[in-house]
């Protein structure tokens, strides 16, 4: 079997779980392979999702790991299972970053997301102006077609949210709120929308004032990724190099106590909508 040049994040995920399994169990790569009779090189390819893995071959890797968390071998096997399923954002293969692609699979495959946004708003709410807009203050400028490339790609990954097939709850700072890209105009269009989609009943909008004491946050903008069960959950961070991606659980509990200091500080949701409206109606204002 000819390996992979590229693996997808799910399949670089199903292999972190290998090796997560394994090392949990004691065993050293050389010790696995001996074990299912391969060469370990093979374990090293299979634990870095450059080759494929079998339900069968799961579980007796499994087995002999001394896995005994059924709900996580299901859920590892259901991973195998849609493998040969290619999701809409492979059409973008060679045209955008692997980062964009990632993220488009990692919240396609979300059971649930919560998501976090300091200086904007996420991105699975924005509208086509503001996306436009974000993109457009890219440093280097980026070309005007990719400009659109980037704002078409975008508000394709929002067809999870308007489907209402994934849930997402949204905590937004007050300055994503205040911060403009294009002018008031553009900022006003982007909160009306933002109440909008509020009001749908897979989506929660809480705001976080200024006035809330300081928040333990390492990065300003993050989003949690629910698995389908809590061991296979992620968290997604942006940064100045890119996406970061976390998954050991050490890390994923933190992103989750985090969000509850979060959501202790936020507006209930009814405030959170009024609160918009009112900076809706201050940017309206500045250009009536």
């Amino acid at each position: 079997m000819a390996l992979r040049s590229n693996p997808t994040l799910r399949q670089r995920r199903l292999g972190a779980e290998l090796r997560r399994m394994r090392e949990q169990a004691g065993l050293g790569g050389s010790q696995l392979a001996r074990a299912l009779g391969i060469n370990p090189a093979h374990v090293t390819q299979m634990e870095s999702g450059k080759t494929g893995v079998s339900v069968e071959r799961l579980r007796t890797i499994a087995a002999l790991c001394m896995c005994v968390n059924e709900p996580l071998i299901e859920a590892l096997a259901e991973i195998i299972t849609d493998r040969d399923k290619g999701g809409w954002w492979e059409e973008y293969q060679g045209r955008l970053s692997q980062d964009f692609l990632e993220v488009a699979e990692i919240e396609s495959h979300a059971r649930g997301l919560s998501v976090y946004t300091m200086a904007f708003i996420h991105g699975l709410l924005q509208t086509k102006a503001y996306a436009s807009a974000i993109f457009a203050r890219s440093y280097p400028p980026l070309p005007s077609h990719e400009v659109d490339l980037r704002t078409a790609f975008r508000l394709r990954r929002q067809h999870i949210i308007r489907s209402e097939a994934t849930p997402l709850v949204a905590y937004v700072h007050e300055a994503a709120l205040r911060m403009q890209f294009s002018g008031a105009a553009v900022q006003a269009e982007q909160l009306g929308t933002l109440v909008e989609a509020s009001e749908r009943p897979n989506v929660s909008i809480r705001v976080v004032l200024f006035d809330v004491d300081a928040l333990p946050l390492n990065y300003e903008n993050f989003t949690y990724v629910e698995g389908p069960i809590q061991e296979l959950d992620t968290v997604q961070a942006d940064s100045g190099v890119g996406n970061l991606l976390f998954d050991a659980p050490a890390h994923t509990a933190r992103f989750r106590s985090l969000l509850a200091q979060i959501s202790s500080a936020a507006l209930s949701e009814e405030e959170s909508r009024e609160f918009i409206r009112s900076i809706k109606k201050d940017m309206e204002s500045k250009y009536a």
